[in-house]
Parts: C-alpha cells; sequence; structure tokens
C-alpha cells in the first residue's frame, strides 16, 4: 500500500451534474493500481477520507439504496491515471442487493481536478486494469480484460465496436407491422445507413 493524499469530507459546494467540490487534506493509506499497469485493487476503508469523499460523491446512490432498505457496501481504491500528475483517480463500488444486477456491481472513476471531482468513467462492472498505454495523456483502462477505455480529453469512452443496429431496426420494423395502427410508432424512419 502507498501512502498518498486523501480528502476530507467537507462538502464545499454543489457546482452541477457530476461535479462536486471537496477540500483536500489529511493522508491516508490505501490500495492503488502500479503506476502505468495493474489491477485496481478495491477495498472497504470505513471513517477514512476517502470512504467519506466516496460517500460524498455517490450520495444520491446511497440514498436511493437506503430507501430500498439496503446499506451498501463502499468499496474505494486509487490509481494514477495522468503520468504527468500526483493526483491519483478515486475508483469507487457500491455493493448491495438494489445496486447491484446480473452483470455484478459497477465502477465509477473520479478524477480531482481544480478543487472538483470529476467523473469520468460512469458504472462499468468487472475488474480494471491500468494500461502502460496512454491516449490523450491518460493511461487506458482494461475492464474485464477484453473491454479497453481510453481518455477522449473529457472522459473515458469505450473501444468495443458496437453491434449493427441495422438487424435491431429491421426487427423492430417487423414488430410494428403487427400491432394495430393505433399502436405503431408514428416516427418517421431512418432510412440512413
Amino acid at each position: 500500500m502507498h501512502r498518498i493524499a486523501a480528502l476530507a469530507l467537507v462538502l464545499l459546494a454543489w457546482p452541477g451534474p457530476g461535479r462536486v467540490a471537496i477540500a483536500a487534506s489529511a493522508h491516508h493509506h490505501h490500495p492503488r493500481a502500479a503506476e502505468g499497469g495493474g489491477p485496481v485493487l478495491l477495498t472497504a476503508q470505513p471513517n477514512s477520507p476517502l470512504d467519506a469523499t466516496a460517500r460524498t460523491l455517490t450520495r444520491y446512490d446511497l440514498e436511493q439504496a437506503a430507501h430500498h432498505g439496503d446499506q451498501p457496501l463502499v468499496l474505494i481504491g486509487s490509481a494514477r491515471l495522468d503520468p504527468r500528475s500526483k493526483e491519483a483517480a478515486l475508483f469507487v463500488q457500491l455493493q448491495s442487493a438494489s445496486l447491484c444486477g446480473s452483470a455484478g456491481c459497477s465502477t465509477s472513476v473520479y478524477l480531482h481536478r481544480g478543487g472538483d471531482w470529476l467523473k469520468v468513467l460512469d458504472s462499468v462492472s468487472g475488474p480494471i486494469r491500468v494500461l502502460p498505454a496512454t491516449h490523450g495523456g491518460m493511461h487506458d483502462l482494461m475492464v474485464n480484460d477484453d473491454d479497453r477505455w481510453v481518455w477522449n480529453g473529457r472522459g473515458y469512452r469505450d473501444t468495443l465496436a458496437a453491434p449493427s443496429m441495422d438487424g435491431l431496426k429491421r426487427s423492430i420494423e417487423r414488430h410494428q407491422k403487427t400491432l394495430p395502427p393505433a399502436q405503431r410508432s408514428t416516427a418517421p424512419s431512418d432510412t440512413s445507413p
């Protein structure tokens, strides 16, 4: 485990969607992926400054889980994603019956920039590794050994090719033709390839 700067629980303001301002302070030991390569290790760290930060960043999800009678386990980890910075990204996973689905529990990634925490990767399921390769100055991430995410300047984007929508579109059109006229979509059909 490495000693890195952790963050206090002081919520300064709500600067907008996906952004939370929190003051930096104290130090705390916590698992961290090897710089430029290695798995991101997620652990429970109750009552730590990073746990408090993670709970602030995921407040809405925690409130929704509590509404369903759940008390999620908060797992956190960190890794340096920007080789030019000493700041570590915060990886947060909430585990509870109401928040985890058939793909498992999802992890979100936050970067601390200019006093704000910015969500740069939202809700991926599976183990995450930091890769030595970089795009836009940030390390690539690998989810589940086959899903590479690369930095696009504002956040991470998936590189897996999406399946062709042509087959899905034809299937929907066939299904709509079987519906009574009142239930059919009135939106014009998109005929672009």
